[in-house]
């Protein structure tokens, strides 16, 4: 329910990375000395003491327990539905805030009312930059992707580099999406375009809610004079073969809810080739490259794992 009084609703899901979180949330004191902020807090059970200890060091955050690991799209959904701001922010829970990031993304879009989604600069611990936002994929984008063309032709349109391997992460301009670590998006256009699907456990939500977001006639906007430090994969690293194929599963469902069959089949053969080619090439560096065999021998076994799923999976059925 939206309130006057309110400007910002901050929304953060959690899962098991409780020393993240509450670095975040840390990070996000500053703002509420110059906003009017909410901070809404859903926690996916987590085992690791997340919840006590947000209690005990946040009081004032809203805290929301899940019985159960509810996927990143439900939580989130869960916390907007709390939430009462004039923007609402969806900030991973690895994430930090640096001072005026969100006092900046504010007034940004106060000055322009027709931009419905919003997206900082993402900086990695490292300092250097990491991926903000890509290109809608295609079926022809994952063909160059199976055979690593967009990995040799860095940058290429042409060739499929959906994911912007050299995008300009210094000016401000429409994008097709924007990865899903860190959205302001404004009320009147949530109202507009609804909640994120949660048909999506992971993965794929990111790329489904920007496009209904440019179907409604809004702007969505890479905005990098305000950025933000993402440490990435911190709750996917604990169990990074079930998310490979979560995310691969996402990709069939995105593609089943925005393209007819016979692109869906396209796409469903192209997760074939891509997985078996991995197979091939990682196989071949485990045998001929010693230095190479630990992480050769994971990427085998993640491959085979989504080939598992696949060889199950009719692409017209649905996804999950």
């Amino acid at each position: 329910m939206y309130s006057e009084h309110v400007m910002l609703s901050i929304v953060i899901v959690s899962w098991n990375t409780k020393k993240l979180v509450l670095q975040c949330l840390e990070s996000l004191e500053p703002a509420r000395s110059h906003l009017p902020v909410e901070v809404i807090l859903v926690d996916n059970a987590s085992s690791d003491g997340t919840a006590e200890a947000i209690c005990k060091r946040f009081p004032h955050v809203r805290l929301v327990q899940n019985e159960s690991n509810l996927g990143f799209a439900k939580a989130n959904n869960i916390g907007m539905n709390f939430s009462s701001g004039k923007y609402v922010c969806l900030v991973n829970s690895d994430v930090v805030v640096p001072k005026g990031c969100f006092e900046k993304m504010v007034d940004y879009m106060d000055k322009h009312p027709e931009i419905g989604m919003l997206g900082p600069k993402m900086v990695l611990p490292d300092g250097t930059i990491g991926q903000s936002c890509m290109r809608f994929p295609t079926v022809w984008s994952w063909f160059c992707n199976a055979l690593a063309l967009d990995s040799i032709f860095k940058g290429s349109r042409l060739l499929g580099d959906f994911i912007l391997r050299n995008y300009d992460h210094n000016r401000i301009q429409d994008v097709d999406v924007l990865t899903g670590w860190f959205w302001m998006v404004r009320r009147e256009a949530l109202d507009q375009v609804g909640l994120l699907d949660d048909r999506f456990f992971m993965y794929g939500e990111d790329i489904d809610w920007p496009k209904r977001f440019h179907e409604a006639g809004w702007r969505v906007v890479f905005y990098p004079e305000a950025e933000a430090i993402h440490h990435c994969g911190a709750s996917t690293d604990r169990a990074p073969t079930r998310f490979y194929v979560e995310m691969n599963r996402a990709n069939l469902q995105y593609f089943r809810k925005h393209h007819g069959w016979p692109r869906v089949v396209a796409f469903w053969l192209m997760m074939w080739l891509h997985q078996i080619l991995r197979v091939i090439g990682y196989g071949f560096l485990y045998f001929f490259r010693q230095s190479d065999r630990p992480a050769a021998a994971f990427k085998v076994q993640r491959s085979f794992a989504c080939l598992r799923w696949l060889a199950g999976r009719n692409p017209l059925e649905q996804a999950r």
